[in-house]
């Protein structure tokens, strides 16, 4: 099930503090960051039948689609610093992401070690599930 940790952030005299208190490390066996080039740039579909991805940013917004591998049908989440989150992708799904900034990192955390996912990669072209019209921003 495709989950959100929701967090916070605490303001005082000193500065900011951003967390996710709820967030349990403990599945967690590697993480990576990325960072696009531009704004509006779009880097997908890359799924796992067996690993699952925590997905935080710790800058910036990006719009994330999460797609189950069985049906096919993709969600999208919106991550930005502002609200801070870690959004779950449970194993038997892809995932993808688009800047909706350009300043925008995101931290992929990751349930298998580099050697679990050797033979548990599937991509698709950016467009595989719903085209151009999924990564559209409603004008509003």
């Amino acid at each position: 099930m495709i989950e959100q940790f929701k967090g916070g952030i605490a303001v005082d005299d000193r500065g900011l503090v951003k967390f996710v208190n709820d967030f349990d490390f403990k599945n967690v066996k590697r993480f990576y960051q990325v960072e696009n080039h531009e704004k509006g740039f779009i880097r997908a579909w890359h799924g796992h039948k067996k690993e699952g991805k925590y997905i935080y940013v710790p800058r910036g917004s990006v719009m994330i689609g999460v797609a189950n591998l069985d049906t096919e049908e993709p969600k999208s989440y919106v991550l930005s610093d502002q609200t801070p989150r870690v959004l779950y992708v449970p194993p038997n799904h892809a995932n993808g992401f688009m800047n909706l900034t350009d300043d925008a990192i995101i931290i992929f955390f990751s349930t298998s070690t580099m050697e679990e996912t050797n033979g548990d990669d599937y991509r698709f072209p950016w467009n595989h599930f719903g085209g151009e019209e999924f990564w559209e921003v409603e004008r509003r």
